[in-house]
This record gives structure tokens, sequence and C-alpha cells, in this order.
């Protein structure tokens, strides 16, 4: 992760020294549990919190030590040590150590997931307000690039709402996922300490207990989290690539606000590019990239190895920081956004009444003509007005074989544009409730 793209929220989530306090929390809990069934004393379990509860664990310090000891929960028990004194031997006290980086792991990805939660929450409260806003602004749907048939800005933005509706139920469920904890010892038997202190530890933390960990919790849980960042990231680009295509030259229906001072070219002073939506759609591919790391980390040797540790080191700070920072700049695009009604209305009569076409197919068939024929009757007045020679209105109506099934009234009415917002309102029912 870089400055760049991380806001302090989440990166504090990963920094150091939270994941030094979380691994004491893990040890303390435990032995408080261990104490309560007479494992330890229950002097020595007090005296841990007493002596290292609130300190500032010296990062500098424990890597010093793991330089020398290769291992970093041994260096971080040393360092620990050095406060408690010696009652610090009762700690750790049958765990291993997945027990401290594996409860760890889950305890921020849980904290994450309720960040990434919450940026979600604020992108529907905009894209709500701005569908609302234009729920009735008519502009051009299109299919493979091609005008289509009419829709509304509004209805967009509900596609966008119901998307993210759905991003925040598979956030709460990987965050349900990978949510658990594992105090199991070697191997994951509880041979050298009792399931009791997994029960305690993991209900002081807000999590559940693993019921089967192996030594490790098992990554399929893991890969199911990083997954779901890599969708949410994908529903991301999707309406940033929709905004920038909005965003071109030659459509202009919508842009990303321009601010006071923001230039947005070295060398052409014209310039207003879409340099959010195409940073968003960068983030999303980044995001993505880590899917597949976590996905192969699910198949580890026996009861575990570490080849998935290295792997997770990264992709667990960069996946939710970069997505965090992703939802939150995606929130202020569609905050401010400049929305072009009349760019739209330019654009949807850009090719001289041809979107009403299927209308006037369906129109034919109810008068009798078969599908084939009257398929043919449109197109051959719909493809001189693709070419710029004509409107299709007049040519309907000049078209003798037309006029046998359709009066000129009836042809004039095929073109309201109403008829392809009727259902706006039942559309918006359904995603807003």
């Amino acid at each position: 992760m870089i400055l760049r793209y991380s806001r302090p929220e989440m990166v504090a989530i990963w920094d150091a020294q939270t994941r030094f306090k979380i691994w004491f929390e893990i040890e303390a809990h435990a032995c408080d549990a261990l104490a309560e069934i007479g494992v330890i004393p229950k002097e020595s379990a007090k005296n841990i919190w007493a002596k290292a509860g609130n300190v500032t664990f010296d990062v500098a310090r424990i890597d010093d030590i793991e330089r020398v000891t290769k291992h970093d929960v041994i260096a971080f028990l040393t360092h620990l040590g050095e406060f408690i004194g010696p009652d610090s031997r009762f700690v750790h006290q049958g765990m291993t150590s997945s027990d401290v980086l594996d409860t760890c792991l889950s305890v921020q990805m849980a904290r994450a997931a309720d960040l990434l939660i919450a940026d979600v929450d604020a992108l529907l409260a905009a894209l709500k307000r701005r569908a609302m806003e234009h729920k009735m602004t008519p502009t051009i749907g299109r299919s493979h690039g091609i005008h289509a048939e009419p829709v509304t800005f509004g209805l967009k933005l509900a596609q966008a709402y119901a998307e993210f509706t759905r991003c925040r139920a598979r956030l709460v469920a990987a965050k349900a996922e990978i949510a658990t904890c594992a105090i199991s010892g070697a191997v994951g038997t509880f041979a050298n300490i009792d399931p009791r202190v997994e029960a305690h530890v993991a209900k002081k933390l807000g999590l559940t207990v693993e019921p089967v960990s192996t030594q490790v919790i098992p990554r399929d849980r893991h890969a199911m989290f990083f997954a779901t960042l890599g969708v949410v990231a994908s529903c991301v680009e999707r309406l940033a690539i929709e905004i920038r295509h909005m965003q071109r030259t030659e459509v202009l229906e919508a842009e990303e606000f321009f601010s006071e001072g923001q230039k947005g070219s070295s060398a052409m002073p014209h310039k207003r590019n879409p340099v959010l939506t195409e940073n968003l759609t960068g983030l999303a591919r980044l995001v993505r990239g880590m899917v597949t790391p976590a996905l192969e980390n699910v198949a580890l040797w026996h009861e575990r190895d570490i080849s998935h540790s290295s792997v997770e080191r990264m992709i667990g700070p960069d996946a939710t920081v970069t997505l965090d920072f992703a939802l939150v700049r995606l929130t202020g695009v569609i905050d401010k956004l400049l929305v072009y009604p009349a760019n739209m209305e330019k654009n949807m009569n850009r090719l001289g009444g041809l979107i009403h076409s299927q209308r006037v197919l369906l129109a034919l068939t109810q008068k009798g003509v078969s599908r084939e024929d009257a398929y043919t009757l449109v197109q051959r007045n719909a493809m001189p007005v693709w070419r710029g020679e004509g409107d299709f209105l007049t040519l309907l109506k000049a078209d003798k074989d037309v006029a046998k099934a359709l009066s000129g009234h009836e042809i004039e009415e095929l073109f309201d544009l109403g008829y392809h917002l009727k259902h706006v309102d039942t559309i918006f029912e359904r995603v807003f409730g």
C-alpha cells in the first residue's frame, strides 16, 4: 500500500503497533482463561495485564530480536517478557504461533470489513440521492455501445444502487466467514491447551470458534473474503467505466466535478479528463489481482505450512486499503457528478427517431404482419436514417407497405418517449422499497 491511495482509518488496522496490541490481547485473554481453569495463577494473569496492557510496543526492538530469532512471534514474546518479568513464563502456554497470527488476522479482516461496509453505506446514500434527483431524466440506453432505447439516468444509478446493496450483503457474509478464532495448539488437537481457552478468547475478541483449525484457520475462509473484495472492486469499476464513457467529448452526458484551479493536462489547457474514474478502474484491477493468490493459499501441506503467510502479509493490507480508498473516492465522484440532461436529450435524438424501431415492429405484428415481414419493413426505413438520409417518422409514413397496416396518426403515437418510462416507478419501488 502507498499513502497516495490510502486512508488513515484503514491503514491503522494494519499498523505494526495495532498488530502487536492484538497479539498481546490474544495472549492475555488466554492467560485469563488459563487462570480461571487453574492452569496458571490468577495473580499472574492479572499481572500480565497490569504490566503490558497499556504499553507502547517497541517495534524496532522486536525487529532487532527477530533478526536473531528468525521468528516474529518469538521476537514479540521476548519483548513482552521485558515488560512483564517472571510471569511471562505463563504467556503462550500450550499455544502455537498460528493461534496468535491467524486469530489476529481474523480480527484485522473483521475490522477492515466493518470499514468497507461503512464505505458502501455512504456510497449507497449518494447513489440513492442522485437516483431520486434524476429518476425521470431521460437518456439513451446503449447496448454494445450503440444507441438502443430510452432509459433514465436515475435508472442507471438505481442499477448501481442495487448492485452495491448486494455488495454490502456479500461483505457482511465475508466478515462472518472470516471472523473465527483458533487457539488449539500444535496441529489443532488441544493436547496442551483446553478448548475453553479458545472459547474465552473468541468471545472477548468478538469472534466465533473455528470448528477444526488443524493449527491454522482453513484458508477457504480467507479466499472467500478476498474474492468478495474482488467482486466489490469489479462493481466499482463497472460504475467508473459508465461515467468515463458518459464523459467522452462526443457524449458529455455527465462528467466528474472539475474544481477551481484543477488542471487536466500539462500540455492542453482545455482538457477535463475523467482522472478519478480512470484511477478507480486501475485500483479495481489491483484488488482483483489479489484474489488468485488467496485462492491458491487454500491448498496447504497436511495440517499446515507457511506458503500462505507471505501472501497474506501483503494482500491483507493492500486489498483492504485499496478497496477502502476506491469506495470513498467513488462516493465523492457520485456526490459531485455533473449531469447534463440537455446533452442526454440531444444524443437521444441523434438517430432521427430510430430508438422507437422496436415499438413500430411490434405494432405491425399486432396488425397482422408477420414478424419477418415487419422486421424487413422497419429495417428498410431505418437504414437510410442510419446513413443520415432523412428521419424515421417521415420515411415510415411515406412507406406504402407500412401504411397498409398503420395510419399516420398511429405511427406518430409510437414515437412517444413516455411509453419507455412508464415502469420507472415500478423499478424504483423494487430497488428502494
